[in-house]
């Protein structure tokens, strides 16, 4: 194959591989309902309270934030800010940081 027939070959697979997931997604969100249905419950209720059926990234909301700089804020996930682990090491209770 030429350069050319495999850059034609490589966009065909990628909107293939495209096409296929977006029915891969389709077929489970089916089978999520068909689950719901069969047990009486919606979606929501089948899978919490806590849970969306579609999942939506974007920011998080800080809930801590440093009493000595109020720009300083962190969301509870992923690594302690270096504040937050003074705070917590100086063995004040980190609820004391709760927005």
């Amino acid at each position: 194959m030429s350069s050319a027939e495999l850059r034609q070959l490589q966009v065909r697979v990628q909107q293939e591989l495209k096409k296929r997931e977006s029915q891969d997604l389709a077929k489970a969100r089916e089978e999520i309902q068909a689950i719901a249905r069969s047990v009486g419950l919606s979606v929501q209720e089948l899978l919490g309270s806590g849970v969306s059926v579609r999942a939506k990234s974007g920011p998080v909301a800080p809930r801590y934030r440093n009493p000595a700089d109020a720009s300083q804020q962190w969301t509870g996930r992923g690594r302690q800010p270096q504040w937050v682990k003074e705070w917590v090491d100086a063995g004040k209770n980190l609820d004391a940081l709760k927005i």
